[in-house]
């Protein structure tokens, strides 16, 4: 986010809280709030938290058992973020990315995990 990650949506600040906290439908649902807030003109600002909504989802789908569900949505997700990184709204984009990477393997293992959820992080 550009100009406005200094007038961030307030979803997108409780949706970040909310992940942080593995709420994670609640997560998704603050994020899409901030997604449909962002006009359709700023395709790449949009995108990018169209990736976070879909992150909340693929840990959603995680949490309840949904492996396929998670691992098809956060690929999406992957890619959404990566390919507009520059509106990240101040997000730490590379330790997430990071994070992401380490799940998209593990669950295409389809192995039991110990990894500790994503964090999102906002630069101040």
């Amino acid at each position: 986010m550009t100009q406005a990650s200094r007038h961030r949506h307030p979803g997108f600040d409780k949706g970040i809280a909310c992940f942080n906290a593995a709420g994670f439908f609640e997560a998704h649902e603050h994020l899409e709030d901030a997604w449909r807030a962002i006009p359709a003109a700023q395709g790449p600002e949009k995108l990018f938290v169209q990736g976070l909504v879909q992150v909340a989802v693929a840990f959603h789908h995680y949490s309840t058992g949904n492996r396929v569900g998670a691992r098809s949505v956060l690929g999406r997700a992957v890619r959404n973020l990566t390919q507009n990184a520059a509106h990240c709204g101040g997000l730490e984009i590379e330790d997430l990315l990071a994070s992401l990477q380490r799940w998209q393997m593990t669950l295409a293992e389809d192995t039991s995990t110990s990894l500790p959820f994503p964090v999102l992080t906002i630069r101040e």
